[in-house]
């Protein structure tokens, strides 16, 4: 895949609109981190979530600029004491290309023996180090009747976003479209 700096907005645009979940709403939220720059890869996800009786929808869209990494996720909430009608969130986070220190993408590849073949399931996560998870175990020795404390042992892991797609739950193209954003961001994130 070669990285050209053609802006996708109008693309982006028709995605949103296409899922049908408050395309106003959440293509202004995202057209506000944009801030005017290029899009130049994007992928958005739409996760209904279930609660209880209840559908919840849950939209992700990421969108890569020539500087900047974008990630918005717009929720939809019942009327509560303090709003009482039922409203959406819509959360941004822009991230500096030059900050994200890793991308991380696993496939899925059912029937490895026939070859490649399309990846049935992928999931990416990035870091920039704004989170990290510490994992922790008692440590030990090789002595199976030691009783001494050795204290913990562990790692850090940067883990600041991960988001899962499978052909399964969101279609074949949906999987392919994620691919294709992590391999832009990856080229990118080598370059800045």
């Amino acid at each position: 895949m070669s990285f050209t700096e053609v802006d996708q907005s109008r693309e982006l645009r028709a995605e949103i609109e296409r899922t049908g979940y408050y395309p106003d709403v959440v293509f202004d939220g995202v057209r506000t981190a944009v801030a005017g720059e290029q899009v130049t890869a994007y992928f958005v996800h739409h996760e209904p979530t279930f609660e209880h009786d209840e559908v919840r929808r849950h939209l992700s869209v990421l969108v890569l600029t020539p500087s900047r990494l974008i990630l918005a996720h717009t929720d939809e909430h019942a009327g509560d004491d303090l709003l009482p009608e039922p409203y959406t969130s819509t959360s941004t986070e822009a991230v500096a290309l030059s900050a994200v220190k890793s991308v991380v993408v696993t496939r899925m590849v059912t029937n490895p023996a026939k070859g490649a073949g399309r990846a049935a399931e992928a999931v990416l996560t990035i870091g920039w180090g704004a989170v990290g998870r510490l994992d922790l175990e008692p440590a030990a020795c090789a002595d199976p009747n030691c009783e001494a404390d050795h204290g913990y042992t562990g790692s850090l892991t940067s883990d600041d976003f991960s988001l899962r797609v499978s052909a399964a739950a969101d279609g074949v193209s949906a999987v392919s479209k994620m691919l294709d954003f992590a391999e832009a961001l990856s080229a990118r994130t080598g370059r800045a």
